[in-house]
């Protein structure tokens, strides 16, 4: 038995068995489809690149396409679910998720999409303030994102994007050298746009230190929560973040490409910021006049263009169910356990190889990590040191799902929905197996 913080592990399958007879959200794994992989049901460790399929999931969009095809375009106001105001069902849901008041949340479009919109209406480059902080090596979209819209207002991307990386010898960044960079750029800042949870490392940023240093020196904050959102516990709303956005194909098990969700701090909602408007983010009461002039929702809506993708919607109304059922609170408490358990058996494995052929080494902040963390997600990153990818590949024949990311990491993540404490045991053993 070995402790770490209150949690006590073994490294055994009866420890593992008689963790999950325990563990009350057990039932929930029932509602997924696990694949197979090589004659068996594989081992899923990424829920944090694509979730699992709820297995209500086709029914509600069969749902869907039966009203299709029983209404045609009378199914807007007389579908099951009618159309015309099919994302409101996904209001409430997402916005106890991610922290927020219904109001300040919107499900449209996809996460790349909603980045764009948000950043027209939050990055305002003046000669003066035109600068933009962020993470080195954020996700590729973030990066391309944010590099278009500085060359689009016309300004140097070497000057004006501030590129926040690790120390020497370290994988994570410090959150000392996100705020002394705040400090340091405080006349030329106009926004500071990072990843709440590093997709490479799994760290998780102090969301709400960053908003407020931001703001003492006049500078919008905005998060993409693609790692964050049904991982981690946020409170958009309390923190004052301006806006947000995240997608929901990842934890939030919502389907390939499915759509995504935005955030608006309500104190922006009735703001004269200048936005890309559409047909749906005008006033709903006057919308079918077709008016010109674009009168705004005051809510996080005004932010909408089209109308719902009704059919990518019902999945992810599907997934939210589970979601609602589940609660959150519930799903980070056990997150936090399942981490700290593949820690240990990572750890166990370590101790049992020696350092003689090759060690694997965890560069997400550890559970138990006091001194710069801030949270808990589910995702371990690992380096294998000695292996490489040859490891990755004989994984995958041993029937475990992970991803591997250049140039030398090996991703997992214990979902707390639908993995298990067996899950993270029978990984253990595998690779034991394997770096033997």
């Amino acid at each position: 038995m070995v402790k770490i913080n209150t949690l006590e592990f073994e490294n055994t399958l009866e420890f593992a068995k008689k963790a999950d007879f325990e563990d009350p959200l057990k039932n929930f794994r029932d509602m997924f489809y696990f694949p197979y992989l090589n004659g068996r049901e594989a081992i899923y460790f990424t829920g944090n690149s694509l979730g699992l399929q709820p297995k209500t999931a086709q029914d509600a969009v069969l749902n869907e396409m039966e009203d299709w095809a029983n209404y045609g375009v009378e199914g807007h106001f007389h579908a099951r679910n009618p159309w015309f105001s099919y994302h409101e069902l996904l209001t409430a849901t997402s916005a106890r998720i991610v922290g927020a008041l219904p109001s300040e949340v919107v499900v449209m479009n996809q996460l790349s999409v909603n980045l764009h919109l948000l950043m027209v209406s939050f990055y305002r480059p003046t000669a003066q303030r035109f600068k933009i902080i962020c993470e080195a090596k954020a996700f590729p979209s973030d990066q391309y994102a944010i590099e278009s819209q500085v060359k689009f207002h016309g300004f140097d991307p070497q000057q004006a994007i501030i590129e926040i990386a690790p120390r020497k010898n370290e994988f994570c960044i410090s959150h000392q050298d996100i705020y002394d960079a705040i400090n340091l750029h405080k006349e030329e800042l106009a926004l500071v746009l990072i990843g709440g949870v590093n997709y490479f490392t799994g760290q998780v940023f102090d969301m709400e230190t960053i908003t407020r240093k931001a703001h003492a020196v006049g500078a919008f904050v905005g998060f993409d929560l693609a790692h964050a959102a049904g991982n981690i516990d946020l409170k958009l709303h309390a923190w004052e973040v301006d806006f947000a956005c995240w997608c929901s194909y990842k934890y939030l098990n919502s389907g390939p490409g499915g759509v995504a969700g935005a955030f608006v701090h309500e104190k922006h909602h009735k703001s004269n910021l200048p936005q890309f408007a559409g047909w749906w983010g005008h006033n709903k009461s006057t919308r079918f006049k077709m008016e010109k002039s674009f009168d705004p929702i005051t809510s996080a809506e005004r932010w909408q263009l089209s109308n719902a993708p009704v059919l990518s919607m019902a999945s992810h109304k599907a997934a939210l169910e589970i979601f609602e059922e589940a609660g959150m609170e519930h799903l980070i408490q056990k997150s936090k356990k399942l981490k700290a358990y593949g820690e240990f058996i990572i750890d166990a494995v370590n101790q049992q190889l020696g350092k003689e052929k090759g060690w694997l080494e965890i560069i997400t902040p550890r559970t138990n990590d006091e001194k710069d963390y801030y949270g808990s997600g589910c995702q371990i990153s690992i380096v294998a040191h000695g292996y490489g990818k040859k490891l990755f590949e004989d994984l995958v024949k041993h029937s475990v799902i992970a991803d591997w990311r250049e140039p030398n990491v090996i991703r997992i993540a214990a979902v707390p929905l639908y993995n298990s404490y067996e899950d993270v045991y029978e990984f253990g053993k595998i690779l034991l197996k394997i770096m033997s």
